[in-house]
């Protein structure tokens, strides 16, 4: 195997292209994970065709939240909802929309609109509403986002204008400026990962509000994220009317059958861990976060050089290339991910088992984004972060400070079953 060398002295595997995009981007429940629920869905009392769908897709019975927020959501309730990576939030908005749509095939409007923060999560969402519409047979669904050209989206809009959207605010925003459609006739207005939305940067909240000010007054709003902080939820409120107010887990964040363990080490050291951690461990696929687009282009040429099978994707990747990469590791295709935090929120990935933080995130709720990865729907799975220095150190405090399970040293070897699905 190739001897590894430190990240910092790595500029002949740097690209330039890798830095460009870096900057880019109550009336409440709580509870704990209940693996199954006393509830069905067909006590829901859905439309024949949908819980069809739904028994297609192998669900059986609803997660806690699904369970506490549908029956609230199909009949049209404003919704706040904080429930934990992996519990099926999408899932909520998803069959409460699909529920209550009546599309009338002589006046082809936006009926409902999702916001996210990500291409991958936009793709991701309508694959879910297609998945869960395909005996609905009236109903369409379309996905806008931006790094592609904006004329084939305007073409789709006056070929058949989907009666659900779902794209990020930038290119949506674009699109009504360009009078492609309007949400004069919206009913429904849903933001997926919503405290990114409302909190990452100012020039996204803006693009939000934008677009809801271009809505109807009188329609459902539904926001959801697995974290919401006391001032996302208060910019929740100004935009809902009486909403149910849903928060699973809301006094201590928990990941049930997720081991978390932390390394110390010095940055030199962390190619060599690495791919120790690679070579011992069994996984069915990793995914390794990095801080920066830079930083995810030189470690994917090492372990390429170092013969370990990586696929990388940041924010400067092309979107083509995004899509394609992400459909493949989503396919199992590829077992090795690098990525930055644009991969760290809603994206399912059902088969990663193992989340490792080459990088401390800055924060602790970026943290518990990126090891809900791993072991989704309360499944077994393993995270390891690496810590360089006192900045890594008060983040894993503020983690600690909010997980039950304990984030403790690596042990020296890590039994298989513990993290493996049996």
């Amino acid at each position: 195997m190739a001897e590894e060398e430190p990240l910092e002295n790595l500029e002949e595997y740097v690209d330039p292209a890798d830095t460009e995009g870096d900057q880019a981007g109550t009336s409440g429940v709580q509870g704990s994970y209940a693996g199954v629920q006393a509830c069905s869905f067909r006590d829901m009392l859905l439309k024949d065709d949908l819980f069809r769908a739904i028994g297609d897709a192998g669900f059986e019975h609803p997660s806690e939240v699904q369970q506490n927020a549908i029956p609230f959501a199909m009949v049209g309730t404003d919704m706040i909802v904080q429930a934990k990576s992996g519990m099926g939030k999408t899932a909520v908005f998803v069959i409460a929309t699909l529920q209550q749509i009546e599309v009338d095939t002589e006046d082809l409007h936006v009926d409902t609109l999702v916001l996210c923060h990500t291409r991958e999560l936009a793709y991701q969402i309508s694959r879910e509403f297609e998945r869960f519409s395909k005996y609905l047979t009236d109903v369409s669904v379309g996905v806008v986002y931006g790094g592609v050209n904006i004329s084939g989206q305007k073409k789709m809009f006056k070929e058949k204008c989907p009666a659900i959207l779902v794209g990020t605010p930038g290119r949506v925003l674009h699109l009504i400026n360009e009078k492609a459609f309007t949400l004069d006739k919206l009913k429904r207005f849903i933001l997926d990962e919503c405290d990114n939305l409302l909190e990452r940067s100012l020039d996204v909240r803006r693009q939000v509000q934008q677009i809801f000010v271009k809505t109807p007054r009188d329609k459902q709003v539904m926001m959801y994220s697995a974290t919401i902080s006391p001032e996302a939820r208060q910019l929740c409120r100004k935009m809902s009317t009486k909403a149910e107010e849903i928060f699973i887990d809301d006094k201590k964040l928990i990941l049930h059958g997720l081991q978390q363990h932390f390394v110390r080490l010095d940055e030199q050291e962390k190619i060599r861990k690495l791919t120790d951690l690679l070579d011992v461990l069994d996984f069915n696929q990793v995914v390794i976060f990095v801080k920066n687009n830079k930083r995810a282009g030189a470690l994917d040429r090492l372990l390429k050089k170092a013969c370990f099978p990586s696929m990388v994707i940041h924010g400067s990747v092309s979107q083509k290339n995004r899509l394609e990469r992400y459909k493949q590791f989503k396919e199992y295709k590829a077992r090795i991910l690098i990525t930055t935090k644009i991969f760290g929120r809603g994206v399912d990935l059902e088969r990663v088992n193992i989340v490792i933080n080459f990088d401390m995130p800055t924060n602790s709720n970026e943290y518990f984004h990126r090891v809900g990865r791993a072991g989704r729907f309360g499944t077994k799975g393993l995270a390891i972060t690496f810590l360089t220095g006192d900045e890594d150190t008060k983040v894993l405090e503020e983690v600690q400070s909010r997980f039950e399970v304990k984030v403790t040293t690596l042990p020296q070897k890590v039994d298989a079953s513990s993290y493996m699905a049996n």
